[in-house]
This record gives C-alpha cells, structure tokens and sequence, in this order.
C-alpha cells in the first residue's frame, strides 16, 4: 500500500527543476508498473491471449458497418453528416476567438460529473476539445442506433461497446487535455504525475500482473474490526459454507427466526458493515434471531459444485441446522441477488417437495426472469458462454476480478475512469469507504455453478418459465404460496426495477413489491437513521409496467426497512425468550463473522494444489472433514505456506475436533494480531 501523501500546492509556484524530478520519479514507477505486469509471464505463468470480448467486439461492430458501408447513399450521408457536424463547432469556435457569444454546438448532460470544472467552458481550447468529443460520441452512438435490420440483442451489444470505447477516451481521462489535471500538475511541479505512477505500479503488483484499481484505502477497513462486528458465533460449516447465529440484543425474539441467503459473488458482510449501517445489526436490534450464510470462496478443487449443491449445502442444510438448534422447523428467508435467485429456486423445490419449511421469503434485487435483465445481458449469449465455460474448465472457477469487472464496466465513468484519474493523475489516494472496499473484496465462481445459472436464468429464461430443473425436479414458481417482499431498486443496472416487478407476477402467493430510491447496493443497505432515499408501495403488480406502477404508487420518505419490518410482524408476530447462541449439540466454532470470508487466496499459491488434499478429506452427506490451508501474507508481499487442520468437523449430529499439524490455533491467532493476513482454502 501507498505511503504518498498529498499536499495542497496551490501556493506553490512551477518549479522546473522539481519538475523535471518528479517526472523521472514517474518515469521510474512507470518502469516498475511494467516490470509487475510482466514478472507473472516471466515466470511462465499463463501468457496474455486476446480476451474473448475483443472477438466479440469485432463481430458486432462489423455488423454495424456492413449496413452503412453496403450502399453508397448511406455512407456518403454519414460522412456528410459528421462532417457538418465538425464544421459547425469549427464556426462557433472561430466566432468565440472572435469575441462573438453564440450558443455551443452540443452541451454535457448536467449529471456528467467529467466535465464539471469551470475551465471546461471558459477556456476555449477545453471547451472545443469537450464539444469535439461528445459530437464525435453522439455520432458513433447514431450509428448504432440509426442502423435498420439489428436484431436486439446486437444492438444492444452495440450500444455497450459504444460507451465503453468512448468513455475510455474521453479527454477528462488525459494529462494534456483535462485542465483539472493540468492544473495540479503546474502547481505541484509534476508531483502528483510521481505519486500517481507509483500508486499505479503498486496496483499492477497488487494484481499479480493485472492492473487492481484500488476504490479504497484499507487501511482501516478490516474484516471483523471494522467492518461485520456484529456479535456472533459460527455454529455450523461445511465444504461451501458457514453458518453463523447472532447473539442476540433483546430479552425477547420474534419465535421464527430469519436466515440470509447472500449473493456468492460477493461476500456477505455488505450486510453487516458499520454497526450504523449493518442490517443484520438493526435486525437483531428489532428482535430477530439472525443466522447468515458465508460462502466459501472456491477454488479448482470445488470447481465442480453445483448450483444443486449449493441449494442443499447452503440454505436446505441451513434449515437444517436451525431446527436443531432453535426447535423451529420453519424459518423466515431473505435472499440478495443471486442468492434471491437460488432462495426462489429453493422455494419452489420445497413445494413440489411439499415441504413447509418457510413461512416468509424476502428478496433483495433479486430477479426470478430474465427477459429484462438489463445490461448485463450484453455478456450473454451461446458463443460468448460457450468460450467463458472454456475458459473456465482450465481454472476450475471464474476468478472474481472478472465478474467485478464486467459489474464496474455497468457505470465505468463511476467505478473506473474516476479513480485512473483521481489515482494515476492527480496521486490522490481514495478515502476509506467500507461499500466500495467490500465492491473489491471479490470472491471465484465454481464452473460449473456459474454455467449452470448463465444458462438457465440469462441465456434460457427456464426459471420462470416453468421448466428449469433441480436435483431431478421441475421448478414451478406458481406452487410457491408463501407471502413474498420483494424489493427492487429504481437505479439498479443489475437487477433492473423493471424486471424484478415483471418476475412478481410467478409467484403463487401475495407478492408485495417494493421499490427503493438509489441502486443495487445503496437501495438496499439503507439504514432508518440515515434519513436517505425514499421508497414507493403499490399492491397493483399484474400486467403493469414499471411507469406505470410509479404513476399509482404511493410515495415515503427515508428507509424501507421499517416497512419490511412491519410485513414481517404481521405474519407471525408471535415472540420467544432470546435464545442462547449455538446449543449443547452444535456448539459454536470461532466468532463472526468467520473464516470463509476472510479468505483470499494467492493465485500463485492456488495454482500449486490442483490435486486432491495431501490428507485425502473426507466427505459426507451430513457433514465434512477436509484440509484448510492458510496462507499468510507478509508485508512485503511473500507467501509462507503452512498446512494446518481446520478447528473441527460439524455434521447435524455434532462435531468433534480435529487433528492439528503445523501451525496451532494460538500461532494463527498471533499472526493476525501482528498484522498477517490469514487466507482460508476450505
């Protein structure tokens, strides 16, 4: 990590002897940033091969051209108009040096924060520079946009690559071009050009040869110190989860207690951040027993898990759990994202089981169809799956970075391009942010779990179609009665508000759909006492569009989570004494939040163990015994392999301890308390 430090220059006058310095500084990182991307090929790790999308890419924008370039009348009218466009803006141009006022010929939006700078209009060089840049990108999106005879789903991919390319070269994103940059490099002599070189070399090293854009400064955002502190205990794990019970905080608890199902993209602790802005605490604070799944983060050996056996590893075995320790057979259900996905799965399992095991499920910008999944579906189709499972059944997994990517690519002007210019061009390190450090924290896909929900939700629409089959069973929503919340986000482009509220209408039950003000992360972790945002109700879900559902909602201030509340209430308000956490048969194994979600695994490490465990774990259908190896990272980036045995083995009839080699449990908790960062392979 980065010890620059940046200091106000503004006073300062340009020093050219500190400049020429501090561009040998940069000079210098640029050197150690291109030695870090080619350290990995050197030691013969996988060489660099075009990306798939690049294949992709071509393809459809020769698709585009082929319409305007096959008839001469069409290309002539494009050039004509391009040209025109340019001669305009060369007028008005010549006008203003004139010292004439005259209208510009095309305007940023007013919500595009690139060009906000006041020099991007008073200087006519900027200002002719920014106008030659958004005709040039009205154009090309003209282009797409105007062409006849796309199918949909080209144009749509169209229009993606169209905006990635121009946001990429958007003169905001340059030293030269950008008068803020230029500005701070003027004043501080060329500084922040040395400390942005050398926050880029480190990011390169970071990302063992693959640039890792860093959104936050960890410094302060540890796992389990200042983030996910909720107390708690881990009751229950098995091969692809941890089952973690809360304690609780009042004298009484509602009788049914609620488990969390979050998404295994990412990890679960987006729900347990701050104490200010955790849901799991406020939940527990309401009089909620709470038990949260924590997903593993999985590597080769686990490449082959289904999404079958994370329906009955993860919430089926969770219920299990919960009934063993509480008496409950029922429980209430939240589900976020994919993990809605697998929980309305998992629903309509259980009822063509005729298994009452839910009286309630919540799904937080979860989508059961995909016919408007919004931008994502640009990444989806059978040559572009077909070439990602390829990919994928050399590693084992997808690799999180991938999948962070493709969800940053949905607003990169926010999650990409802000940061190269704040990080690499005006040195200014990023301030601690515990949402955006959690947005880095990515974790893999097993292959075949990922190729099995592309396929079935994205690509074939099986889920609510009725015929998307589970463990040998034909999923039907419609035999799902239970009351469901399902809250969508109006600014989601993950999970658009559209197609959440189309997905309402599969469900057998009552159905209340809820729409929350921001997006994907912030509509939904919004906490009562920050005041923010605001959410609509409208019970009328059928044969309704999104438009006009607004148009009859009604309107509330703040946040949804007391409306969430109240629903659960009126189900079953009935209350218990709180319970104890854990019981004599599964008592706890280590505090929350856990050891799975703190694990990240070396790739270079990773790459050594393909093979089965060096003890041969053992497996079962109640419970497991397997290796966990921890790696501890030091400061200087080394890795020191340790085999140690995980603390114990947990089935449904209880758990015994296992046998330790290497390490003990007091050297590992010693090497966190000395500043290493244990990774946890389950």
């Amino acid at each position: 990590m980065s010890d620059v430090t940046t200091e106000t220059a503004s006073n300062k006058k340009f020093d050219p002897e500190a400049f020429a310095m501090n561009l040998a500084k940069a000079m210098e990182s640029s050197g150690q940033a291109l030695a870090a991307y080619l350290k990995p090929r050197e030691q013969g790790e996988p060489q660099d091969k075009p990306p798939n999308e690049l294949g992709e890419v071509v393809k459809t924008f020769t698709t585009v051209a082929e319409y305007w370039l096959t008839d001469k009348e069409r290309a002539t009218e494009l050039q004509l108009k391009m040209g025109k466009a340019y001669l305009d803006l060369w007028g008005s141009a010549m006008r203003r040096m004139a010292g004439e006022q005259g209208p510009p010929a095309i305007e940023p939006s007013p919500r595009d924060k690139r060009f906000r700078d006041p020099e991007w209009k008073s200087n006519q060089f900027f200002d002719f520079v920014m106008q030659l840049y958004l005709l040039t990108t009205q154009w090309a999106q003209d282009l797409v946009r105007n062409a006849e005879g796309l199918d949909p789903h080209t144009r749509k991919k169209a229009e993606f690559y169209v905006q990635q390319i121009t946001n990429a070269i958007a003169p905001s994103n340059f030293v030269l071009t950008n008068p803020e940059v230029l500005r701070e490099t003027l004043a501080s002599s060329g500084d922040n050009l040395a400390r942005g070189m050398k926050m880029l070399a480190e990011d390169i090293e970071a990302g063992h040869g693959t640039l890792r854009i860093r959104q936050s400064d960890p410094t302060h955002l540890v796992v389990g110190v200042n983030m996910a502190t909720t107390p708690g205990k881990v009751i229950y794990q098995n091969e692809l989860m941890q089952l973690i019970q809360y304690s609780p905080a009042t004298e009484n608890v509602l009788r049914t207690p609620l488990l969390i199902v979050p998404p295994w993209i990412n990890k679960f602790y987006i729900l347990d951040l701050r104490p200010e802005k955790s849901y799991i605490k406020w939940c527990v604070d309401q009089g909620i027993t709470v038990f949260v799944i924590s997903w593993v983060n999985p590597d080769r050996q686990l490449g082959q898990k289904t999404f079958e056996d994370y329906m009955k590893q993860g919430p089926l075995t969770a219920m299990d759990v919960i009934e063993k320790v509480t008496g409950e057979v029922k429980v209430h259900t939240v589900g976020y994202c994919v993990g809605g996905t697998l929980l309305a799965s998992t629903l309509a399992w259980l009822a063509e089981k005729r298994r009452m095991r839910v009286t309630s499920a919540t799904l937080f910008a979860a989508q059961v169809d995909f016919t408007h999944a919004g931008d994502l579906l640009v990444f989806v189709d059978e040559g572009q799956i077909s070439a990602l499972e390829r990919d994928m059944q050399a590693t084992g997994v997808l690799e999180g970075s991938k999948m962070a990517m493709a969800f940053n690519m949905l607003r990169s002007n926010d999650l990409i391009w802000s940061y190269v210019v704040s990080n690499y061009l005006k040195g200014q390190p990023p301030s601690s942010f515990d949402l955006l450090h959690w947005n880095s924290d990515a974790t893999r896909m097993p292959a075949a779990n990922h190729s099995y929900y592309l396929r079935n939700c994205y690509l074939e629409n099986r889920l609510s179609a009725g015929s998307m089959v589970l463990d040998n069973i034909l999923l039907d929503l419609s035999k799902v009665k239970v009351p469901v919340y399902n809250l969508a986000t109006r600014e989601d482009h993950i999970a658009p508000a559209d197609s959440v509220l189309y997905g309402s209408q599969f469900f057998g039950g009552p159905v209340r759909y809820v729409l929350s003000g921001s997006g994907h992360i912030a509509g939904v972790i919004n906490p009562p006492a920050a005041g923010k945002y605001q959410f609509w109700t409208n019970d009328n879900i059928k044969n309704v569009s999104l438009a006009d559902w607004i148009k009859g909602a009604q309107e509330h201030k703040g946040s949804w989570w007391p409306d969430w509340r109240e629903w659960l209430g009126n189900i079953d308000a009935e209350e218990v004494p709180a319970r104890a956490v854990g019981s004599e048969s599964m008592p706890p194994i280590e505090d929350a939040p856990g050891s799975y979600v703190s694990a990240r695994l070396a790739s270079s490490w990773l790459s050594e163990y393909q093979g089965p465990s060096r003890r041969g774990g053992r497996t079962g259908a109640e419970g497991n015994c397997y290796d966990a190896r921890i790696v501890l990272a030091d400061a200087d980036g080394d890795f020191d392999r340790i085999i140690v045995g995980a603390l114990h083995s947990r089935s449904l009839h209880g758990s015994r301890p296992w046998r330790r080699h290497g390490q003990s449990l007091a050297q590992r908790q010693a090497a966190f308390a000395v500043g290493h960062q244990a990774d946890v392979r389950a």
